[in-house]
């Protein structure tokens, strides 16, 4: 007995109310219908319909087992579909969003590399410093930086960036390393607005504090205020992204790394897992592989599924 077939004649038959209806529907004939149902019956050793000369029924076990029926034959057909769609050349078009810096560093050369590999795919990549809603705005696939709310996004955790406070050697020579994030509120503070204006958030052990800061320039955007630092106009708080150049050729240094807040993840978000477009599939995989390949202890996560996309605006990163 095939029992894929003799399970999803079970469910022609209770769907059409008939086995006469079931042989229509399934372009099956009448004895055939009647053998499986029979064959079915006789190898769970229950009876799955009452029937009569007029009509015929589920039986309690024929209802529960009707269900659980249901679940399986979806199951193979979503399993069969995504081997289709693997098989499939990716095509059509492709909206991927990213925060701006780290969408310019790291973002846009995946996205060039990922359209000369695959040309029939038109990809559009729009690098914004705020959370948009994807399904509101049309965005097949985002990279994001920081927690998720609860969604019914699918997210891929793909690694995590530290958020250190950097100053330059000039600025530490003159005015001496901070022992305590305290320290900073006497300082001539780097600011720029991805970051909230009450203070700096930094942790002692699990506990997290804020420290008020201050200073004579502010910034809308990281890559200046780091400029400033650079300058040794004062130390800045920062993702580590922004200012990895500097820290990479000693330009800037971290310092308070004990008081550091916990990582920000690195996600590739988008709006559903199941019957994905070949091309959607083919760009998160290509972007995981992308973003792992950098450094900032980045590590390959798997997916799992969130509730909610943000609808309003969080500190960009």
């Amino acid at each position: 007995m095939d029992k894929l077939k003799a399970m999803a004649t079970f469910v022609q038959i209770a769907d059409a109310g008939s086995l006469t209806a079931a042989a229509r529907a399934s372009q099956a004939s009448l004895p055939a219908v009647v053998r499986s149902l029979a064959a079915l019956e006789a190898h769970l050793g229950v009876r799955l319909f009452n029937r009569t000369t007029r009509r015929i029924t589920l039986t309690a076990e024929g209802r529960q087992y009707l269900d659980r029926c249901r679940t399986v034959l979806t199951a193979v057909a979503d399993a069969e579909n995504e081997l289709a769609l693997d098989a499939a050349e990716p095509s059509g078009r492709l909206v991927v969003t990213a925060p701006a810096l780290f969408g310019q560093m790291y973002v846009a050369p995946a996205v060039t590399t990922f359209a000369q590999r695959h040309p029939k795919v038109a990809v559009r990549l729009l690098l914004w410093d705020r959370v948009v809603n994807l399904l509101d705005e049309g965005i097949d696939v985002a990279v994001r930086i920081g927690p998720l709310n609860d969604s019914s996004l699918v997210a891929q955790t793909v690694g995590s960036l530290r958020r250190p406070v950097v100053a330059s050697p000039a600025w530490l020579a003159a005015h001496g390393e901070p022992a305590h994030p305290e320290d900073l509120r006497h300082a001539n503070c780097v600011r720029f607005n991805g970051l909230p204006p009450a203070g700096w958030t930094f942790h002692d052990g699990e506990r997290p504090f804020q420290v008020p800061v201050t200073g004579n320039l502010e910034f809308n955007h990281a890559t200046p205020a780091a400029e400033a630092c650079l300058a040794g106009v004062g130390p800045g708080m920062f993702i580590e992204y922004q200012v990895a150049p500097y820290l990479a050729d000693g330009r800037l240094r971290t310092v308070l790394e004990a008081f550091e807040p916990p990582r920000r993840p690195i996600s590739i978000v988008y709006p559903h897992a199941r019957g994905l477009p070949a091309r959607t599939r083919a760009f998160v995989a290509w972007m995981k592989e992308a973003l792992a390949a950098h450094a900032f202890g980045l590590q390959t996560g798997a997916a799992m599924p969130h509730n909610e996309v943000p609808t309003t605006p969080t500190p960009p990163p």
